[in-house]
Parts: structure tokens; C-alpha cells; sequence
């Protein structure tokens, strides 16, 4: 059967018509970022592409050819012998490599040869890329949103959970980003993906929603750890409605003291993310901070960084980044249990989660 040429517009469009997303580029090229539920089938793996390239710059491109032929036909039989023997004549995957197409055109030819209906991207990985952050600033301003705004501990996070469980719309940027927005806010063992496998995720959550519903969104900084959030989401959330959300000064240092509980069983790792801060808040205060944690006083430190690091900083900036925050609605929390969030949540689900019609 012939293989289909697909525009990278068009496969963004009908992502969901395909039984399997094939990405046949090296482990290393797929982590970095892939087409949203594509797995992975190296035509080569990453030392052959490696080895591959090389032969290409210290021997010439035809005895190169020759070797990559050989181990791509390696690679891909047993890709078949793995996962496609047991697929029904109607399969239908999607494939892209890089750019080139000599990669996912090899394994492309040969499963359209088998009887498959197999479709190419045109363009590859790289035109995916671009039609993605193209479409990306397009979606994100069509969406409404309603933006959870609240100082540090306040327990924006905790009420995006209770949303979601709810039923609402939730985009949880720090999630995607793993990273919880702030300098103390890395997640040990949790890496944050690249900045363009940030994005297909935002794409991914993006294009999911109901743009008839409202969406619930943290009222995040332009970076999320090192992470960019989209210029064209970040102004849509910018000039959206504002939920403002408050809990006393003592459950908010105990949420915190919950959610960073590896700060309280690894004081090591909490000193060292305060170092951090020793440009901002000068290295007297932040080594009384580090000696009061390793005197067990971490409660203490926790209050001193919100009343004299976040909740300034966040007073700063929420009025002049969040247009309609001087409007927000004050939804108060009696404590942080999940009792209080959910009852939160069907207040603001029943305030109504409709979006306005423009």
C-alpha cells in the first residue's frame, strides 16, 4: 500500500485518527521531546546514529549509506517482530523521523508494504515543531480562563487538585513543568523536561479542553523553574479574571512544611536551595535562616520567608502583571484540609464554569 505525505498542519488537526504514533528517531532525539503519545522505534539507536554521522565526516556518505542501511534493517525487523505482528490490517500509525524522512521513510516503506496504511509527516520532527508552537499561540488566547491567584501556601495547587476532581478544566502548568514556580520550588529526583517538551505538553492539555467550559490556571510567573510559559498563554491568563485565595499565616506554613516535607527530612538540600537567595536577601539573613534549620527550627524559617521573601515579592508583582486582579473574587479558606479545598472548589465551580460567549 502507498505510504501518504502528510503536512505537519494537517497532522496536528487529525492527531487523534491514528491507531500508532511511530517516532523513529534515536532515544535521545525522542526524550528531548516527541509528538504527543508517539512511541519510540529507533531506526537507529543513539551510538549508531552517532557512529553513522561520523562515518559520513571521516569516510564519505555512500560507505555510510551502506552501514545505515544495514543497521536500520536490523532495527527495524525487529520493531516488527515486536510490536506490529499481532496488528489487524487496518492499523493505521503515523511516522516522522528528524526532517530528511530517511529514517521513518525505511520503516514507513516497509510497513506499507506489509498491507498497513501508513501515513509520513512531511517535514518530520522539525515541521511538527513549528506548526505546534504556531498553533499553540493560536489556541491558547480562544480559551477562557480563570486564574488562582494567592500568596505562597496558600494552596493554589491543592485547589486545581480539588477542581480537577470536581470535573473542571484544569491546566496545571507546574505539573507539566515539574517544578513547583519558585527558587525553592525543585522537585529532588524530578528533572524539568526541555523547554519544547514543555510546550507539546501545553499543547497536549490545550487542545483537550472544552473551549465552551472555563479553564482553572495558577497565576505563574512567566518562568516556571527554567521554564518559559508561552508568550500567547501567559498574555490570555494576564487579562483574565482572577480568583484571590487566602489562608492565615499559620496554615500556610504547615501546608508548606506538608507539600516540601523532603526540606524537612533532608535539611541539607533546604540550606543549599537558601543559598539561593543570599543575593536577594543578603548573606546575614540567609545564614541565620541555614543555622535555624539545622537547629530543627524550620517552622520559624519557613514563616521568616514568607512575611520577608514571597509574600513582598508577590505583592509586587500580582497587581501589576494580573489586569483584573484588583477585581478578584476572595474565596477564604477556614484551614488547609481537603474538606476546605473541595468546599472551595463548588463555590467557584457554582459561581459558574461556563465561558461567556463572545
Amino acid at each position: 500500500m502507498p505510504v501518504i505525505t502528510l503536512p505537519a498542519t494537517d497532522a496536528l488537526a487529525r492527531l487523534d485518527d491514528f491507531h500508532t504514533i511511530i517516532d523513529a528517531r534515536s532515544e535521545d532525539e525522542h526524550a528531548l521531546d516527541h509528538v504527543p503519545g508517539a512511541v519510540n522505534w529507533p531506526t537507529l539507536n543513539n551510538e549508531e546514529r552517532i557512529a553513522i554521522g561520523t562515518m559520513y565526516k571521516q569516510v564519505n556518505a555512500f560507505e555510510a549509506k551502506k552501514r545505515g542501511a544495514a543497521l536500520a534493517a536490523k532495527n527495524i525487523a525487529a520493531h516488527i517482530e515486536r510490536e506490529v505482528i499481532d496488528k489487524a490490517r487496518d492499523w493505521k500509525p503515523l511516522v516522522y523521523c528528524w526532517r530528511g524522512g530517511n529514517r521513518s521513510g525505511a520503516l514507513a516503506t516497509i510497513l506499507g508494504a506489509i498491507g498497513f496504511q501508513v501515513t509520513l509527516i512531511e517535514g518530520g520532527y522539525k515541521a511538527w515543531r513549528a506548526a505546534l508552537v504556531d498553533d499553540l499561540a493560536r489556541m491558547a488566547p480562544r480559551l477562557e480562563y480563570r486564574v488562582i491567584c494567592g500568596p505562597t501556601g496558600s494552596g493554589k495547587t491543592r485547589l486545581l487538585h480539588a477542581l480537577a476532581a470536581q470535573g473542571a478544566q484544569v491546566l496545571d502548568l507546574e505539573a507539566l513543568a515539574a517544578h513547583r514556580s519558585s527558587v525553592l520550588g525543585h522537585i529532588p529526583g524530578h528533572p524539568q523536561p526541555s523547554q519544547k517538551r514543555f510546550d507539546s505538553l501545553v499543547w497536549q492539555a490545550l487542545r483537550r479542553f472544552d473551549p465552551a467550559q472555563v479553564v482553572y490556571v495558577e497565576s505563574e510567573s512567566k518562568k516556571v523553574g527554567n521554564l518559559r510559559v508561552p508568550d500567547g498563554l501567559m498574555e490570555a491568563m494576564r487579562k483574565s479574571p482572577c480568583v484571590d485565595l487566602r489562608l492565615s499565616d499559620s496554615e500556610r506554613v504547615a501546608l508548606l512544611l506538608e507539600d516540601y516535607d523532603f526540606f524537612v527530612q533532608d535539611p541539607t538540600h533546604f540550606c543549599e536551595r537558601l543559598e539561593a537567595l543570599t543575593e536577594l536577601r543578603g548573606k546575614a539573613v540567609v545564614s541565620d535562616w541555614i543555622a535555624k534549620v539545622h537547629a530543627g527550627e524550620t517552622p520559624w524559617v519557613v514563616q521568616e520567608l514568607l512575611t520577608r521573601h514571597y509574600d513582598p515579592m508577590y505583592a509586587q508583582s500580582i497587581e501589576r502583571n494580573f489586569r483584573q486582579y484588583a477585581h478578584a473574587l476572595p474565596l477564604e479558606l477556614p484551614d488547609r484540609t481537603p474538606a476546605s479545598f473541595a468546599g472551595v472548589a463548588s463555590t467557584l465551580i457554582s459561581r459558574g464554569s461556563t465561558a461567556p460567549v463572545n
